[in-house]
């Protein structure tokens, strides 16, 4: 039979690998998003769409945007088998949050294919139209941008959903993992959850930027902190895992 004294106490290795995925999952994140063109009021569509048509680089950008979101969810899944709760509300908790952090990659692909591919040929087609075809390939264009608004909306939400529901796991366990990095989880994932209904009803609105900006920093907060507790745990106990007796 499998010791169940130690579980409740996140391991060393698995948390170490967890927080280093969500680290590097964040920043490849951020490069990807420092490179998205940008430079016009994103409601603006004929403003945007020219931007967007003209850009050599959108293809790899959406696609290090999808790297940089499947590292956090590989993360993410990492520290489902690192916090490894006893049974209870934390397991349950922890499972629920693995499965809601995978539906929010599925829904991420589905939004870069949208995003990085459709709508990149939609705007390039526009563009070069003749001036009779262009308002056929305009409305186009903006029917491909408002699928990408409901794809985006649900996806923040989920997204979301999972930081939240890991953040309670956390803060429901007595484990090595403090309680606050499980609190700035859940409110990051609020910022996501209000993210995804302003994207929902009004699009890239100037409204989204609070919720966002004050998720990615929460997000950079408390994945940060998780990485030094990983460190930590790993020189004060020389890197072994707690001592479990065979089945």
């Amino acid at each position: 039979m499998v010791d169940h004294s130690m579980r409740g106490l996140a391991e060393p290795r698995p948390l170490r690998l967890a927080a280093v995925l969500l680290l590097a999952g964040v920043v490849v994140t951020a490069v990807a998003g420092f490179l998205h063109p940008e430079g016009a009021d994103a409601n603006d569509h004929p403003a945007i769409f020219a931007i967007y048509a003209a850009s050599r680089s959108w293809t790899a950008v959406h696609l290090g945007q999808f790297v940089g979101m499947a590292i956090i969810v590989f993360g993410l899944v990492a520290l489902f088998y690192a916090l490894d709760p006893p049974a209870g509300a934390g397991l349950w908790l922890n499972r629920m949050a693995v499965v809601t952090g995978t539906a929010a990659l599925a829904l991420y692909g589905v939004l870069q294919a949208v995003d990085g591919v459709a709508l990149k040929q939609a705007v390039n087609a526009w563009a070069a139209a003749e001036d009779a075809d262009k308002a056929g390939r305009f409305a186009s264009a903006e029917a491909i941008r408002w699928l990408e608004w409901a794809v985006r909306s649900y996806q923040s939400y989920v997204f979301g959903l999972a930081l939240v529901l890991f953040g309670a796991a956390i803060v429901t366990m007595a484990g090595r993992v403090p309680r606050p990095i499980g609190y700035l989880m859940a409110l990051s994932g609020l910022c996501y959850v209000t993210q995804g209904w302003i994207i929902g009803t009004s699009g890239f609105s100037s409204a989204t930027s609070i919720p966002t900006l004050l998720g990615i920093v929460l997000v950079v907060a408390w994945s940060i902190w998780l990485l030094v507790t990983a460190l930590r745990m790993t020189s004060s106990t020389g890197g072994a895992a707690p001592n479990r007796v065979g089945v």
